[in-house]
């Protein structure tokens, strides 16, 4: 490990901006984990959990009062990715007031630890606040609105965030545009350009990503982020990535045509990311999956990290959550679970020791 101390963030006072202080805790550089086995030019995440979901379920924020959690994220992971704390609704509340705490909390946290942030997310159709959504906007006040958000979060966070998130689920499965999607229904497509645009004017050094789930496989949603991707660069428009969230489920098959849908983006000259990896199942009565579906879940998450370090420019794997704890997926699936490498006490499934062996075996 290259750091040995970790962080501890505790909450201070809650006001519109929260306020934390950071403690150092002696952790275990010895250990063999995610992070310390991985190539050198990939890097290992995991989404920071908190806000969102989390709120309505019966325990306190994870990341703020979670020590034992806090020491895996530091010790197993080189990147973080807030999971709810930049989005819309949580960091900017009301048009005029912005909550910064959460993701101030975990910018110092990983640069205390020696990892790097991925910003999520700028323009998105979900999670965004009532004012938002039941505000009367003429549309150039709305088109302000997205300029100045953008402005302001990407520049508080200037030289902070290796990677940003920029425009999230943009395509419905037929390779549309949402049609629920504010930003693109009322001011049309160019506005994904544009936020590249304001994205990169406010932090010139961080790599800008189009984002979705369902593009693990060829179809015409992939095909219409190709065809985005290349005309954004027609247009000279900062795009620097493209990103598989990879949320899969074991009622289908692995994605094993992955790996060609990234290097298309790859021939593009585009960087590619993995952000979103998790691998929920049907669990058996009792709750506790049976010995094969653990492998068949190492598997998948193998067939996923494989397809990212057979692409050349692939330097970003992300999986969501790493305990099933705080795992979204029983609360959107209620019929599913069990989709993190690690069990509620933070013991490791069989995907944790085929991630951290696949990883050992490319860095030699």
């Amino acid at each position: 490990m290259r750091n040995a101390a970790r962080a501890v963030v505790a909450v201070l006072a809650t006001t519109a901006t929260l306020s934390f202080v950071v403690q150092p805790v002696q952790a275990h550089p010895q250990a063999k984990t995610l992070r310390s086995v991985a190539p050198r030019d990939l890097r290992i995440g995991t989404a920071v959990a908190g806000g969102g979901h989390h709120l309505d379920q019966p325990y306190p924020d994870p990341f703020t009062y979670d020590k034992p959690y806090r020491r895996v994220l530091a010790k197993e992971f080189n990147s973080v990715s807030p999971e709810n704390q930049m989005k819309w609704e949580f960091i900017h509340p009301e048009r005029n007031k912005y909550n910064f705490g959460p993701a101030d909390a975990i910018v110092r946290f990983a640069r205390q630890n020696g990892q790097v942030v991925r910003g999520h997310t700028l323009l998105w159709h979900s999670q965004n606040p009532a004012w938002l959504n039941e505000g009367t906007f003429t549309d150039a006040e709305l088109r302000s609105i997205l300029k100045k958000h953008i402005f302001t979060v990407v520049g508080r966070y200037k030289g902070k965030i290796q990677q940003w998130d920029v425009a999230n689920e943009i395509f419905n499965e037929n390779g549309e545009y949402r049609p629920e999607n504010i930003w693109i229904t009322r001011l049309g497509p160019g506005i994904v350009a544009d936020a590249f645009r304001w994205a990169h004017q406010a932090d010139p050094k961080a790599q800008l990503f189009l984002n979705d789930y369902g593009v693990e496989w060829p179809g015409v949603k992939v095909d219409a982020y190709e065809a985005l991707a290349k005309q954004l660069l027609a247009q000279r428009v900062p795009l620097h990535g493209f990103a598989s969230q990879a949320h899969l489920s074991m009622r289908y098959g692995a994605p094993d045509q992955l790996a060609g849908v990234l290097q298309r983006f790859d021939d593009l000259g585009l960087k590619t990311a993995i952000t979103e990896l998790d691998v929920r199942m049907d669990l058996p009565e009792g709750g506790v999956p049976t010995a094969e579906q653990l492998q068949t879940q190492a598997s998948y998450y193998k067939t996923v990290l494989d397809a990212c370090l057979a692409v050349d420019d692939c330097n970003s794997f992300t999986i969501w959550g790493f305990t099933d704890k705080y795992s979204w997926v029983p609360v959107f699936f209620p019929a599913e679970g069990a989709a993190t490498v690690m069990w509620e006490d933070f013991g490791k499934k069989p995907a944790y020791y085929t991630l951290r062996d696949t990883l050992a075996r490319a860095r030699r």
